[in-house]
């Protein structure tokens, strides 16, 4: 038998998609009973709102198990470009709004839509570790923007714009972004979106993390009139409802734009349950007391682990402004990222992530969640430390602002 498969299912599996061997140890070992901190994952250790599940249950009773519309249903879309218009300021409606099962797929989309073999997306290093496999995924080549850990994980402008080529079509860039936590300023948003249009490119913001921002203001790249014609906002309800497992995401797109989503939607899914969508309604609708609750609940947990680290002489923590993960600076216990994340799990059954799956910048950093509650967090450096501190004794740590 011929067992050649798809280049593009090759290309998919990129460094990012090889980064949770640990974690999927610590997953399997969970579910054997064993004793396991696991803050190598963002899911939220809170439920999801009930009102949310019960909007669900209502749907399910009364039979929504149908076929629904392929790009999601209009009331959820007008909702979603309701809250929109009040954010940004984009006139948007309902037909500029895609429902997809989570922003992951989301970016996908958006990848498969703008990119052709040959073309270059561009995008940052560090950044989550699907979109690799992602941008690659219509045969482009993603291009890595360095944020360098001595200049703050900042986006150096004057590297973005010497990345342009003749074959760049789309910068996709997370804000805030994972694993960094960092925020984009305004001088950085308006230089990007100036690049943008001297250059005639695509943005793509994922924002999944809007929503979790602590103390800066958010603002989003749809705000800025300029780019609003070249702009695809990209956003879920996973993080920011405790709705992981739903798999609820939108894009918010130029009418142009929707007709070609919808063609991939058609292809891939035939439209997003509608007991789903009913849950992500109310959510929207009635869910932002729930939002900010757990945002003042991640803000207080960060704290927690900056402050319990800081105890150890060889780690250096990098704060975060937003978002539920935390990179911490390894490189002064003299392992490398990797060495570290397996011997961590080995002797203190505590699995964090290896920084470098995020991109080459990552190097001699991991990446923590504190997605999980207090006690479990409290425990989990209490391992940490005690893991270190068998390595050696070192000088004192600072945090990274």
């Amino acid at each position: 038998m011929d067992h050649r498969f798809s280049p593009m299912t090759e290309r998919l599996a990129g460094r990012g998609a090889r980064a949770w061997e640990i974690h999927g140890r610590a997953v399997a070992a969970r579910g054997r009973g064993e004793d396991v901190i696991i803050l190598s994952v963002g899911d939220p250790e809170f439920d999801t709102p009930p009102m949310i599940s019960a909007a669900a249950k209502r749907a399910l009773d009364a039979g929504d198990t149908h076929y629904v519309e392929i790009c999601g249903r209009p009331a959820l879309r007008a909702l979603i470009a309701e809250r929109h218009r009040a954010r940004t300021g984009q006139q948007v409606t309902a037909d500029n709004v895609a429902m997809v099962p989570g922003a992951q797929a989301g970016l996908f989309c958006a990848s498969l839509c703008l990119g052709s073999p040959g073309d270059e997306f561009l995008t940052t290093d560090p950044v989550y570790t699907t979109y690799e496999a992602t941008l690659q995924a219509p045969g482009a080549r993603r291009v890595a923007i360095p944020l360098q850990a001595d200049e703050g994980f900042r986006l150096d402008l004057d590297r973005l714009e010497a990345a342009v080529g003749e074959r760049t079509r789309a910068l996709f860039l997370a804000n805030p972004n994972n694993p960094t936590g960092t925020l984009l300023r305004d001088d950085e948003m308006a230089a990007v979106a100036e690049l943008a249009r001297r250059h005639d490119l695509w943005i793509v913001a994922d924002e999944v993390y809007a929503d979790l921002v602590f103390e800066s203001r958010f603002r989003h790249f749809a705000s800025i009139p300029e780019i609003r014609d070249r702009l695809v906002t990209v956003s879920s309800l996973s993080k920011s409802h405790a709705m992981t497992g739903w798999r609820v995401g939108w894009m918010v797109m130029p009418s142009a734009m929707t007709p070609h989503i919808e063609n991939l939607l058609l292809s891939m899914l035939y439209g997003m349950p509608g007991f789903i969508q009913a849950a992500a309604l109310t959510a929207i609708r009635d869910g932002d007391d729930d939002v900010e609750r757990m945002r003042r609940a991640y803000r207080a947990r960060r704290d927690l682990v900056l402050s319990r680290l800081a105890e150890c002489p060889l780690l250096r923590c990098v704060a975060p402004e937003a978002g539920m993960f935390m990179l911490v600076d390894v490189a002064a216990t003299g392992l490398d990222n990797h060495e570290f994340v397996t011997r961590l799990y080995q002797q203190q059954h505590v699995s964090v992530l290896d920084a470098e799956a995020f991109g080459a910048v990552g190097r001699g950093f991991v990446r923590l969640s504190f997605s999980g509650g207090e006690a479990r967090l409290e425990e989990g450096c209490r391992r940490i430390i005690e893991f270190v501190h068998g390595l050696g004794a070192g000088e004192s740590a600072a945090s990274v602002q």
